[in-house]
């Protein structure tokens, strides 16, 4: 065997595309192509069925390597990336203890979410930092008053005589983002129009410590205000070119403002995609780079790091949010992120515990100890399918950041409302696509768990949309608005679970088995979305049976579950027997629906409902 040179599929011929559209198409008898198998993604472009080494062919980036530019495959040669784990600080000493623990379980990054009201001093940063060994590891701080915690933290490395290239710290000072596009203004911390001048300042300060990472591009916050793929990867780097020129504007060259950029990234559960959005978004810095002609090539490298996405997260069912997790993990390590956050699966609702961020934390770890996803560089490099969305993903953004350059950059964009009303059709998009569930969250809008009652420490505020800092907006139109795609289903559902009451909706299954009983499970999980408890029936010998059933059971909904050709029989009879005891409702849309209704049932669940609205409709006429 060992000297067998042969190629495994020598003896096959290859075969045409020709020939294999031929086949397709006949398979598909008539059927539209294009509707049948081509996915009109929501960022603007199509992805075919399949793809063959042909469709590479006009990539141009195909050559290159990992650490080449323009960095497609990665910005190092290898795909080492740092497990990050976010620690609340309100106690600078308690803060200390947590973060002990945590580096001593696995994580290597730090994140320091500083509350607000605490004005800090350097003996604070000291007690916060107290035995952590600062060039080991990389620290990142966020949260109320960073700017000010920057400078203390860049005196102390100075004060310290730490080697450069030893200091790993980036800040969450982000006034394009976090400030004037949540709040409409950038911020207390930058009154005065100052917000620059602040970055500059600190920038200089750092000296030599060239690895800090002062300004941080939160495109993460497009994506949880219900973006593309395509929008949050162009507005992020709008927003990263902004910093650039006017950091040049005020003096600092390319070489000193553009690796102080951290872009900080989302990573949604389409996972080829976000493995294509990430090769995409290095691909293109580089590009947005390149006419400033950098000497360092640090410069042209976006540092990425990608957090998991809070809008894919629920409150009901929510360990699925484990594994929501993990294959958003898995989509950022593969595609060669500098650092990595799995955010905790209760972080939707309550403050993350022990075990929940213990989870989140060894997600990363069995991804690089037992899954050895650290130890390829760039292993989608060369696929057919990730290299044409790559290319598809960089083209689209491109197309849109040309638009916001056009307008004098994000902040003039912004100010004409350009970058608020894409996201927003975006969003209004996506939430009819969760409301129809042509869009699933798994527990929420689709196999939920019958038997579940929210958790005691979900509230209405946890279903509520609020800012980054807290705040409460969603009125505003000139702000972006953060929330999750599951709230309107979680407030519904929330209001029976709160409100005393345990509604239920009978299943009467009769005549074919095979319809009855798909029929069943469809309504089961309809009505279970809203909290409103499935009965569930293998089958009743008759109408008149399953309606004494259905009366006994004292359930206020009762689903007829039938096959199209026995409605027009069955459903009015059980009306009849019904009459105003219970609401009777028809599972499927009938051809006779027309004459079902002319005699007065009107009341249809069907894959063309818009599930919220419906489940609203029937939670009013029960009370809730």
């Amino acid at each position: 065997m060992a000297t067998n040179n042969e190629k495994l599929f020598s003896e096959f011929p290859p075969v045409a595309t020709g020939a294999w559209e031929e086949v397709i198409n006949a398979d598909l008898k008539g059927a539209d192509y294009e509707k049948k198998l081509v996915w009109k993604t929501a960022e603007g472009f199509s992805v075919r069925p399949y793809y063959r080494a042909e469709s590479l062919e006009g990539i141009a980036f195909l050559d290159t390597r990992p650490g080449q530019f323009p960095y497609v495959r990665g910005t190092k040669a290898n795909n080492n990336w740092q497990v990050r784990q976010t620690v609340d600080v309100a106690d600078p000493k308690a803060a200390n203890a947590r973060a002990l623990d945590v580096l001593m379980r696995g994580a290597d990054s730090l994140s320091f979410r500083i509350s607000e009201g605490r004005s800090w001093t350097a003996a604070d940063l000291d007690a916060l930092l107290k035995d952590i060994e600062i060039k080991a590891i990389s620290l990142n701080f966020t949260g109320c008053g960073v700017a000010h915690v920057a400078g203390l933290v860049i005196e102390k490395v100075k004060n310290e005589k730490l080697d450069p290239e030893d200091v790993h710290v980036s800040f969450d000072i982000d006034p394009l983002v976090g400030k004037l596009s949540l709040k409409g203004k950038t911020g207390s911390c930058c009154e005065g129009g100052t917000c620059f001048d602040k970055i500059k300042s600190l920038i200089e300060a750092a000296g030599p410590y060239k690895r800090m990472r002062l300004v941080t591009v939160n495109g993460k916050t497009f994506h949880n205000c219900g973006s593309t793929i395509v929008q949050e990867l162009a507005f992020s780097l709008a927003v990263g070119h902004e910093y650039v020129v006017r950091g040049m504007e005020a003096g600092l060259t390319v070489d000193r403002i553009a690796p102080s950029l951290l872009f900080n990234f989302a990573i949604s559960s389409n996972y080829f995609m976000e493995i294509a959005k990430f090769r995409a978004a290095r691909m293109l810095w580089a590009n947005v780079m390149a006419p400033y002609n950098p000497a360092r090539g640090c410069s042209s490298k976006m540092k990425i790091h990608a957090t998991t996405s809070m809008w894919n997260m629920t409150v009901y069912d929510p360990c699925v949010n484990m594994l929501r997790g993990t294959t958003e993990a898995m989509s950022a390590a593969l595609a060669g992120v500098d650092s990595l956050e799995v955010l905790p699966f209760d972080a939707a609702y309550a403050a993350p515990g022990e075990f929940s961020t213990r989870i989140a934390r060894n997600t990363q770890l069995l991804l690089k100890e037992e899954s050895h996803f650290n130890q390829v560089a760039d292993p989608a490099g060369g696929s057919y399918y990730i290299e044409n969305l790559t290319r598809s993903i960089a083209d689209e953004a491109w197309k849109l950041f040309l638009q916001v350059e056009e307008q004098g950059g994000y902040t003039k964009a912004f100010e004409t409302g350009f970058i608020q009303a894409r996201v927003k059709a975006s969003a209004d998009a996506r939430d009819k696509a969760v409301s129809t569930r042509r869009e699933i969250l798994l527990g929420t809008n689709q196999y939920p768990n019958f038997t579940e009652t929210a958790d005691a420490a979900v509230t209405a505020d946890a279903t509520a949309s609020t800012c980054s800092c807290g705040c409460s907006d969603g009125q505003n139109p000139m702000v972006l608005h953060p929330y999750r795609g599951s709230m309107a289903f979680e407030r519904m559902r929330l209001a029976v679970d709160r409100s005393g009451k345990e509604p239920a909706a009978f299943m009467l299954t009769v005549g074919a088995l095979a319809f009855a009983r798909a029929r069943a499970q469809f309504a089961s999980n309809f009505f279970g979305c809203a909290g409103i408890r499935p009965i569930d029936n293998v089958r009743f010998g008759s109408v008149e049976e399953g309606v004494k059933t259905a009366l006994e059971s004292k359930a206020p909904i009762v689903v007829l579950c039938s096959s199209d050709d026995e409605y027009a029989a069955f459903a009015p009879e059980a009306k009849k027997l019904l009459g105003d005891k219970a609401i009777l409702v028809i599972a499927g849309d009938p051809a006779c629906r027309p004459e079902l209704e002319a005699a007065g049932i009107t009341r249809f669940v069907s894959v063309r409902s818009n599930v919220l609205e419906t489940l609203k409709g029937y939670q009013k006429e029960l009370g809730i």
